[in-house]
């Protein structure tokens, strides 16, 4: 399989629908819709500023940085600079959390924010990786190299953001009530994953029987 194929958001997919563990070259491409998904992603914009409508904010991702959010939080790609590619890198929740990653990025992608790399300079090393997993997921029989690179990558993200958690973050904010039930679960259970969680627990949040 090649790594040049270019994909883009379908706007009749499943609301909700898991991509699973991806890394894909997409072409940007103005959503009707927002887009929900149980995963970490991963973006960067080699060229050209993107603007997001995430839940109630519009926010812009710069070009050459490394940026995250959680895909449970309703987002649209409703205006860009230039029709270019670019590459969306999908983290399941599950594996993403196993990682023990610093609480502090842990806790803003819980709610709701897009987090950015302040240091334009890693740049050429961040496309060359997401070249890379893209190679790997897309062509090996085993993902474990890309996943172990992907793993540092944030953890090194996380070694910065104490410093510039003030500054460098995107706007954004899940609002429960606003949520369906199965994005109330999954945000319920992903911020509590820390504690014993009782099936009641999570029925009584979100008002089901």
């Amino acid at each position: 399989m090649k790594t040049d194929t270019l994909h883009s958001f379908d706007n009749s997919r499943e609301e909700f629908k898991p991509y699973g563990l991806t890394c894909e070259k997409w072409e940007t491409k103005l959503m009707n819709r927002f887009d929900q998904h149980n995963e970490i992603e991963l973006n960067f914009f080699p060229t050209g500023n993107c603007t997001y409508l995430l839940y109630d904010k519009i926010v812009c991702v710069p070009p050459r940085r490394l940026t995250i959010f959680w895909g449970l939080t309703p987002h649209q790609i409703i205006d860009f600079q230039e029709i270019c590619q670019y590459y969306v890198c999908t983290i399941p929740l599950s594996l993403f959390l196993s990682w023990d990653v610093p609480s502090q990025i842990v806790e803003n992608l819980f709610a709701g924010q897009m987090l950015y790399d302040p240091i334009e300079t890693r740049a050429d090393y961040d496309e060359y990786l997401f070249e890379q997993w893209c190679h790997d997921i897309i062509n090996s029989t085993t993902y474990e190299p890309a996943l172990i690179e992907m793993k540092a990558r944030i953890f090194r993200l996380g070694q910065h953001y104490s410093h510039i958690a003030e500054s460098h973050h995107l706007e954004g904010r899940i609002h429960h009530s606003e949520t369906k039930a199965v994005a109330q679960i999954a945000l319920f259970i992903a911020q509590n994953y820390m504690h014993p969680i009782k099936t009641m627990d999570i029925a009584k949040h979100v008002g089901l029987h």
